[in-house]
C-alpha cells in the first residue's frame, strides 16, 4: 500500500489512527448506548474479530475502554483494565469531550494513569463524540519513543 493510500485509510477508518491491526482481539468495557457505533464497526472491520466483552477469558491485543464521569473511580477502571492484557499491550482509554456529558479532565487521565501505573503516549480526536488516550506500561512507552 502506498503512503498515499495508508493516509487515505486513516481518514475513512477511525480504527486505523489508533493504530489497531489485522487479527488482534481488542476488549470493551465500559459499553454504553453512548459509545460511538462508528469507530466499534471500524475496528471490528479493520481486526476481522468482534469486539471481546468484559467476559471475555483470553488475554486481548488491546483494551478499548470507554469512560464517563460518573463511572466511578479512574484509576480502578485502568488497573482493571491492565490486568487482562500483557505488559506492553495498548489500553485506549475513550473519554467524552470537552463540554459533552461526562467530560473527564486530561488532569485526572494523567493522574489515574501514573497512579495505575501506565504512561499516555498519545491522544487523538477518536470519534465525533469521543476522544482517545493510548496508555501504556511506562517500559512500552519509552521503547515505543526509541
Amino acid at each position: 500500500m502506498s503512503a498515499t493510500a495508508d493516509h487515505a485509510e486513516e481518514r475513512t477508518n477511525p480504527a486505523s489512527r489508533l493504530g489497531f491491526e489485522p487479527g488482534q482481539v481488542v476488549q470493551e468495557l465500559g459499553y454504553d448506548d453512548d459509545c460511538d457505533q462508528e469507530l466499534r464497526e471500524s475496528i471490528e472491520e479493520l481486526t476481522g474479530e468482534e469486539l471481546a466483552d468484559e467476559d471475555y477469558d483470553d488475554v486481548p491485543d488491546a483494551v478499548l475502554l470507554w469512560f464517563r464521569e460518573d463511572d466511578g473511580d479512574l484509576t480502578d477502571a485502568l488497573v482493571d483494565a491492565t490486568s487482562t492484557v500483557d505488559p506492553g499491550a495498548p489500553i485506549w482509554l475513550m473519554t467524552p469531550k470537552t463540554g459533552r456529558d461526562g467530560h473527564v479532565e486530561p488532569s485526572e487521565i494523567g493522574e489515574a494513569a501514573q497512579t495505575a501505573g501506565l504512561a499516555q503516549t498519545s491522544s487523538v480526536n477518536a470519534a465525533q463524540d469521543w476522544t482517545g488516550s493510548r496508555l501504556v506500561t511506562p517500559k512500552a512507552a519509552r521503547a515505543a519513543r526509541r
